[in-house]
Formats: structure tokens, sequence, C-alpha cells
């Protein structure tokens, strides 16, 4: 997929109410005027958070054909949609595990797994659905905001971190991890733990990621499994 570059020809405005803070109507008002959520809607996408998976792949192709993909955190399940659809788990060529904690409605080709990722059976239990490894572990997690930045980035951090540990124990030599992450500085042991552990670490930020957020993603290939 490519980026919709389609320019509203508008602002909408959402008019002030007290029902209303200041940050729901700013909030409320930017989902109304971004085109990644008008065509997620036109397109039958679960959120505008498909396009960047969607503009990462088209730029990396790990999502091949016959892929065993896991993501992590998956609810509502818009990486999983993308994913089921570039390795063709529909066809059951590839396959799509989405673990989240949270329920989440049927995809078709996703196998749904409603456990905490971070349970210290999780893994196996990735496994043994899989019968076997995966070749890709996605991760799009971030914290639930508090409203306090630094707070808020470490949170996100640990869930980047434990995702990391969780890939480590699920791919396949050679298997590709991608992970959101945000900019603060404390990604440094995360990326020292992935330069060790695969081939190639790089950052990527999808031209569907808000200017305004300070989110990117660490994309790692070529697992060098150990035993």
């Amino acid at each position: 997929m490519s980026a919709d570059r389609a320019v509203h020809p508008h602002k909408v405005r959402v008019k002030s109410r007290k029902i209303r803070s200041q940050s729901s109507r700013a909030w409320l008002e930017r989902q109304l005027n971004d085109p990644y959520v008008a065509r997620a809607r036109r397109e039958g996408l679960r959120s505008r958070a498909a396009f960047k998976l969607a503009e990462i792949d088209d730029r990396h192709r790990f999502l091949k054909p016959g892929a065993r993909v896991v993501d992590l955190g998956a609810a509502p399940g818009s990486w999983s949609q993308l994913a089921a659809a570039r390795v063709a788990a529909a066809e059951r060529k590839g396959r799509v595990i989405a673990v989240d904690r949270l329920d989440m409605a049927s995809i078709a080709g996703v196998e749904f797994l409603r456990i905490d990722f971070l349970d210290s059976h999780a893994p196996e239990a990735v496994k043994s659905v899989l019968a076997g490894a995966a070749d890709v572990v996605l991760s799009d997690m971030a914290a639930n905001a508090t409203g306090h930045r630094k707070t808020d980035h470490l949170r996100t951090m640990a869930l980047a971190e434990a995702a990391a540990e969780f890939a480590r124990e699920v791919l396949a030599p050679g298997g590709i991890f991608l992970c959101k992450v945000l900019q603060g500085g404390t990604e440094t042991a995360l990326l020292a733990a992935l330069k060790r552990d695969y081939v190639s670490v790089k950052h990527v930020k999808p031209a569907a990621s808000r200017t305004d957020s300070a989110e990117l993603y660490l994309l790692a290939q070529g697992f060098r499994a150990q035993n």
C-alpha cells in the first residue's frame, strides 16, 4: 500500500462543548481530519495503524507468502489484518497468530490467542499453536497514556523490551522482529541487545506515523538463534 496523499478541502472543526475536554476535542478533530483514518474506513481496515506496517513492509519485504507471523498486543487487529493478507494466511500458505489479553473480533486467516504475552508460558503456547518457530514477530504496543510524558515513555519502552525477549523465545534462525519505540534516550539498552541478537537493526519511521509523534520503529532482521 502507498501513502494516501489526499488533502481535505476544508478542515473539520469540533464545536466546543462542556462534556468534552480540550484534549479529547483535539483528538477528535485530528481523527476527523486524518486522511489515513478515512482511508482505513474505506478499505475495511480496523485502524490507520495498518498503513504504518504496510509502508515498512513495502520497503523491507519481510511479510512474504508462507511466513509465520506473531502479532503481540494485536487488538483491535489492523496489523494482523495486513499481515494475513500479505502472507496469504486465508489461503493456508502463511499463518498469523494474534496475541492479546483483550478480546478481539475474528479476522479471516488469523488465529487468536487471548493470553498475556508477559505470562511465562506464552512463548510455549504460541510455538505449540504454530507447531514450531515464527518467522516474524510484530509489536505495535504502547502503554496506556497517563498524561505524564516520562512515565508513558518508560512504560512503552518496557513493553518493547519485553516483546524483544518474547521474540528471542519464539523466532526461527534468520527471523524478523519489528516493534514500536518512543524517542527519548532510554532505548540504548534495547538497541544494544538487538544488535547482539540480529544481523541488522535499524530505525524506521513510516509516513503514516504522525509527524508530531515521538514514535518510531525498530526493525531487527536476521535473528541469530542460540541453543
